[in-house]
This record gives structure tokens, C-alpha cells and sequence, in this order.
């Protein structure tokens, strides 16, 4: 790989050992390995490496209560070295194609943001490694994996143009390290759960930043537990939704406003919001997910 596409992969992590260990193997496991990869950690001790792999492994300590998302994907981009910035949240295992479709996309659209096929796994008690050859079981985790129905099947394309900027998610994605600082990272004002991603497409949308889905490769999405609404985030979903709409006159993560509406906790009045009550610990009990649901 030339220096002027060298690749840092980014991650941010609060507890999820597990998580954080099959990620790694799958990084491990690249046919084209990143250059290093950076991790953002949100609790008090760095995870740990339980595995030798061929890149260098650097740690930022990113401290505070509620969950500092943008704090910690900024810190992550700041201490990165690379050229390109291939986001990875924990609880992602990339396909052995992943880098090395990033670093080609990038080549042929430098100015772009390229968002990877996520499929999505279920519980499994025994994790998804391949004990033989300690590296993610591939053929297990694409038997088991399902793709999103609201969202396209490109695996066997090359790229594909994005026109809807709210689709950028955080889970991962890719760009080139000036891309990201044209944009200027994402806001650190949004504090909690719920959208600092959706800003940064805006931001994104606003340099004029193509955006695209990337074929070729995908990104196995181990199950957590999900609650449906997500409750349990209620305080900080209103809060980042108020100041998305002063920042872009318009509101976002309406499909959770509209549920809390219906359950009678908010109402929405222009551009404002009436908080009505809080949800009550039990409500925020019975909306968790079962295992067998592996999406929001």
C-alpha cells in the first residue's frame, strides 16, 4: 500500500470485550491490512489485544458520563495517521475485502464517503471465530447474517451513488482524512445517543462530499440487545433532537418522535418539543428486544 493511501481503521468502545475481540480478528484478517488501527475507548481501562495482529494498535482515552459518540470518533481521527479513515464501530466484524475495497473506492472517488454492506448477525453463545484457524468463521457469519430489508443488497457491485445524506450511520464508513477535516469532524455538542451522524451528513451534504454505497465487501454486525423505542436514551434523543433542528431546520430520528408522541411522553409543535413525562422504568423494561431481534 503507498504511503498516500495508507489506511487507519477507527473504532470506539464502551464494554463489549467480545465485540472488540472479533472486530479485531476481522482486521487481522484482511487481505489488505490497515496500516493501524485506533482505538477510543469510553470506560476507565483500555480494552484489551488478545491477539497478535500485523498493524500497530494506538489508544485515546476519551473520559465522560453519558456517551461522548463524536467526542470519541474526533479523538479517534485526530490521533490517526492515515490517509483514509475507515470507521468501525465495536460491534462490527469486516469481511476479509473490507480495507482493500475501501482503499480502491477511494481511488476512484477521492472526495467520496462510502458506506459498506452491513448484514446482521444473531446471538450466539459461542461467538463466531474459528477456533482452527483463529480468525472469524466467514462462510458461518454469511449463512447466518441478514441484510437490513430498508436497505439495498450491493455486495456484488462495485459502488453505488448515495442521494439521501441521512443514510450516513456511524456503524461504518469510510473517507479520506481531508474529507473528514473539510467537514470538519463531527459536533461534540450532540452528547448522548442519536444524531451526530446525521449532522455530519449534513455537514458532508454541505462541502458537497459524494456519498456512496460500497460493493465488495461486508460488515458483519454482532447482536446486542436493542430496545424498540430506545427509552432508555430518551433524555439525550430529545436534547440532540432539538439542536439538530436549530442547527438544520428540520427534524431528525422521527421515527422515534413519533412513537414517544404516540405513547404520550412528548408533542411536537413546529420546531419545538413539550416533554409531557419521562418514561417510567418499567416502560423502559418492557421495549427491550428479545434475542431474536437483531435490528432497530
Amino acid at each position: 500500500m503507498s504511503a498516500s493511501q495508507s489506511v487507519s481503521a477507527l473504532t470506539i468502545i464502551r464494554g463489549r470485550q467480545d465485540h472488540f475481540d472479533h472486530l479485531v480478528a476481522g482486521l487481522g484478517a484482511q487481505v489488505q491490512p490497515p496500516d493501524e488501527l485506533i482505538v477510543a475507548f469510553m470506560q476507565k481501562d483500555a480494552p484489551a489485544i488478545t491477539r497478535e495482529v500485523p498493524f500497530p494498535v494506538h489508544f485515546v482515552h476519551v473520559p465522560g458520563g453519558p456517551l461522548p459518540l463524536a467526542s470519541a470518533r474526533n479523538q479517534a481521527a485526530e490521533r490517526a495517521s492515515g490517509n483514509i479513515l475507515a470507521f468501525l464501530d465495536v460491534d462490527c466484524i469486516p469481511d476479509r475485502e473490507y480495507v482493500r475495497c475501501v482503499n480502491a473506492a477511494v481511488e476512484t472517488e477521492p472526495d467520496g464517503i462510502f458506506l459498506p454492506e452491513v448484514r446482521y448477525l444473531p446471538a450466539s453463545d459461542n461467538g463466531w471465530m474459528d477456533h482452527r484457524s483463529g480468525e472469524p468463521d466467514y462462510p458461518r457469519l454469511t449463512r447466518n447474517a441478514v441484510r437490513h430489508p430498508a436497505k439495498p443488497e450491493v455486495y456484488d457491485r462495485s459502488i453505488i451513488a448515495i442521494d439521501d445524506y441521512g443514510e450516513l450511520w456511524g456503524l461504518a464508513f469510510a473517507l479520506r482524512r481531508e474529507t473528514w477535516r473539510k467537514a470538519g469532524g463531527m459536533d461534540e455538542n450532540y452528547i448522548g445517543y442519536g444524531a451526530e451522524e446525521t449532522d455530519f451528513g449534513q455537514r458532508l451534504k454541505s462541502i458537497e462530499a459524494p456519498m456512496f454505497w460500497l460493493g465488495g465487501t461486508l460488515c458483519f454486525h454482532q447482536h446486542h440487545s436493542v430496545h424498540k423505542p430506545p427509552l432508555q436514551h430518551f433524555t439525550s434523543i430529545i436534547r440532540n433532537a432539538r439542536l439538530y433542528r436549530a442547527r438544520w431546520g428540520e427534524w431528525c430520528m422521527t421515527y422515534w418522535l413519533d412513537d414517544f408522541e404516540k405513547r404520550g411522553l412528548i408533542a411536537r409543535r413546529h420546531d419545538t418539543i413539550e416533554v409531557i413525562r419521562t418514561p417510567t422504568p418499567a416502560e423502559i423494561e418492557q421495549t427491550e428486544q428479545g434475542p431474536d431481534v437483531r435490528f432497530s
